[in-house]
């Protein structure tokens, strides 16, 4: 009997192998031709990612003179305080001020602090109200 269910399992493994490499075989099919389009895609000149905002914005803000960027303080508190008051997303944020949402996060989360040139942005983004902010952005879009 045992050499009966040797036989009988070998040929069932071996139908269900058949099986699984038809169903698989177009999947794998697919996936080469994706990771050659991703490739391709480079080349192409095609960067970023789908949901990404796009470029950052050519944005007029108000000057700031150098004693003004001195006496600024900068705390996580107070970058967020101010995205709360514009009333605008991390990703609006970042978009003003010509940089990533992760690194408006991590700014916010006490992570990293704004490199200088990005202090004198947030300082001219103090001086600007709420509709200045959206009119900015809704000439993005």
């Amino acid at each position: 009997m045992s050499k009966m269910e040797d036989v009988l399992r070998a040929e069932i493994e071996r139908l269900v192998q058949k099986e699984a490499r038809a169903a698989c075989k177009p999947l794998a099919k697919q996936v080469r031709e994706l990771s050659q389009e991703v490739r391709r895609l480079p080349k192409e000149g095609v960067t970023g990612s789908p949901d990404s905002p796009g470029p950052a914005l050519r944005v007029e803000l108000p000057d700031v003179s150098a004693q003004e960027l001195e006496k600024a303080r900068f705390s996580p508190g107070l970058i967020k305080k101010l995205r709360k008051h514009l009333n605008i997303t991390q990703v609006e944020l970042a978009t003003l001020l010509g940089t990533s949402a992760t690194t408006v996060a991590f700014w916010e989360q006490g992570r990293n602090r704004p490199e200088e040139a990005s202090q004198a942005k947030i300082v001219a983004l103090r001086k600007l109200g709420r509709r200045d902010v959206k009119r900015m952005l809704g000439a993005r879009r």
